[in-house]
């Protein structure tokens, strides 16, 4: 592992993390996580990125897909998932560090059809949550891009060209041909991927699954087994998970009431919320109302 990278990660977040153990940066997309003690699941929605686990160890949990990320190893997420993640590794003296990139979907697929001409692909992957080493290529694009934060000056510059670069080591890596197959132009996680992006949009407003099944280009029977194969969970399920997440969002880091997250998210019911907000997090949504809000989170966990 790289020392360098190591210490300025640590350096980084330890001066300015959330009562969470995340930090924002200046730098597009980029986040990094410091823990000194093992953490409670969280239950997250992530974007596409790839998280280097630089000390300790996480747990993730997606659907099916279990997978254990040691030091030195990193995770791949390839569509947008709902998570359950668990740092069970650190401490005082070997703190839970990792660095997280969110991957630019566009230039993945840019740059995926350009290697398909040279190479061939394995059959369209189910699995989006990879575990792969970390590569001596990966490290010192990760590295650059850390030195990128004490420099915004050179944001606008070299930042496009390190992203170009990383993506194209990850299309090259233990897993590039399942990335490339994933974004084929016709093939499913790409036309699930625009399903997930108009739900996102709209998952505050009476979800519409034939307009899901449209945007996949998809029959509605075909587009109910594919998305749940994709995701772990029903349509349904998915834009529950996403009002619940940017609920808890809304109370623990905005200040906002229990009532007026409700609300926000698109329930008509509070009872509902209530008794749906308790299923995913273990307690009512007025124990995380209570608490003092601090610095915003964004979904992009490491």
């Amino acid at each position: 592992m790289n020392q360098e990278l190591l210490d300025a990660v640590a350096a980084y977040a330890r001066a300015h993390a959330n009562r969470d153990g995340l930090a924002l940066t200046s730098i597009p997309g980029l986040r990094m996580m410091c823990l000194d003690q093992p953490g409670d699941k969280l239950e997250s929605t992530y974007r596409p990125l790839v998280c280097l686990v630089l000390q300790g160890e996480k747990h993730l949990l997606a659907g099916r897909q279990e997978k254990l990320c040691a030091e030195g190893q990193a995770i791949i997420v390839s569509a947008d998932l709902p998570v359950t993640g668990q740092v069970v590794s650190a401490s005082r003296e070997r703190p839970y560090i990792a660095l997280a990139i969110e991957l630019d979907m566009a230039l993945l697929s840019e740059l995926a059809d350009q290697m398909r001409k040279n190479r061939p692909s394995p059959p369209d992957p189910a699995a989006t949550l990879l575990v792969q080493d970390v590569d001596a290529a990966i490290l010192d694009c990760a590295r650059r891009l850390m030195h990128l934060v004490a420099h915004p000056e050179a944001v606008a510059i070299l930042h496009p060209g390190l992203m170009r670069e990383l993506h194209f080591w990850l299309l090259n890596g233990a897993h590039g041909g399942q990335l490339r197959a994933s974004m084929a132009p016709e093939a499913h996680p790409v036309r699930l991927n625009r399903a997930v992006a108009l739900l996102r949009l709209s998952y505050r407003q009476k979800l519409r699954v034939e307009e899901l099944a449209g945007a996949a280009s998809m029959s509605l029977s075909a587009f109910h087994k594919h998305f749940k194969d994709y995701t772990s969970l029903t349509p349904v399920q998915y834009q529950k998970r996403l009002r619940l997440i940017e609920a808890r969002r809304l109370m623990l880091y905005e200040g906002v009431t229990a009532n007026k997250a409700a609300y926000e998210v698109g329930y008509e019911s509070s009872s509902q919320f209530t008794r749906e907000y308790a299923r995913l997090f273990g307690a009512p949504p007025r124990r995380d109302a209570r608490r003092p809000a601090t610095v915003a989170a964004p979904e992009l966990a490491a």
